[in-house]
């Protein structure tokens, strides 16, 4: 299906408007719905005053449960998938301010206890030195002091043990040279460092032998609930379970592919010599 980005966030209340009706024609109540769908009343309610987003599932079950017709099904899961994807053109986030969008990820990442970061082009900023995150936003205008602090700041988060990590970077991602030599060799050896805390698995995809894949995007993941998806002009949040389930599998597939541990940090040293070396 196709989605059209100024719909999304318009999903959310047609879905609701469609179930809240559906069930209305069908002459059931809330109550008669969640008890035929295992759902509390409550959660019936929230989702048909649109204050909760169902996942494809739930919207599924209450369509089976009111006997809705096939054409109508399809209608209104396609209502269900755009629900559950947003999208933040960069440009927004912009004009908004960045450091709002740092509170943001700040407040993600309190809630999600499993992250899985899959870098293709670039470092994230929870790897990243001062000097990367600075250069990482220079064509923004205007003073991002405030942003770089806060960038910085969510770092601490690698440092919860209640938290885990998992990061697989192409050799793109970690060897592309954002910094001058120098500066970069400090931040492959900060990747180095950071793949030493207990509860950070960092991996490293060298650009050798053999690999049948055709990645396309840089992704995280958390938990099992979110899946962001990154592009050149913005970010998709998928909150669909296929969808969750899909880039799960990509990742399990690339990390096939990925050296960690002391192999890792072999590479990783290896590199960064090369960029040492540059200076002289």
């Amino acid at each position: 299906m196709t989605f059209e980005p100024e719909r999304l966030g318009q999903s959310r209340s047609d879905l609701a408007e469609a179930l809240r009706g559906q069930r209305r024609r069908a002459g059931k109540t809330q109550t008669w719905l969640a008890r035929r769908c295992n759902m509390s009343q409550t959660k019936v309610s929230n989702i048909e005053g649109g204050k909760l987003t169902p996942s494809l599932v739930d919207v599924e079950l209450m369509l089976e449960a009111l006997g809705a017709d096939d054409p109508l099904v399809t209608e209104i899961l396609a209502l269900a998938r755009s629900a559950n994807t947003e999208w933040q053109d960069h440009w927004s986030s912009r004009r908004r301010g960045l450091d709002k969008k740092q509170n943001e990820l700040a407040r993600l990442e309190a809630v999600s206890t499993e992250f899985r970061f899959f870098l293709l082009s670039m470092i994230t900023g929870l790897l990243a030195t001062p000097e990367y995150v600075r250069a990482s936003i220079a064509d923004v205008p205007g003073d991002q002091s405030k942003t770089i602090a806060k960038k910085l700041e969510r770092q601490q988060i690698l440092y919860h043990d209640s938290k885990s990590f998992t990061f697989i970077l192409t050799e793109q991602a970690v060897r592309w040279p954002l910094l001058p030599p120098m500066a970069m060799a400090m931040q492959l050896d900060r990747l180095a460092s950071v793949s030493r805390l207990p509860n950070v698995r960092l991996g490293v995809i060298p650009l050798s032998g053999h690999i049948p894949e055709r990645p396309l995007n840089t992704f995280t993941l958390y938990d099992r609930r979110l899946a962001t998806v990154e592009t050149g002009t913005g970010a998709l949040m998928l909150r669909d379970h296929r969808d969750i389930t899909a880039y799960l599998k990509d990742f399990e597939t690339y990390e096939r592919y990925a050296l960690f541990g002391d192999d890792c940090r072999t590479f990783l040293a290896d590199w960064s010599t090369v960029f040492a070396r540059q200076r002289k």
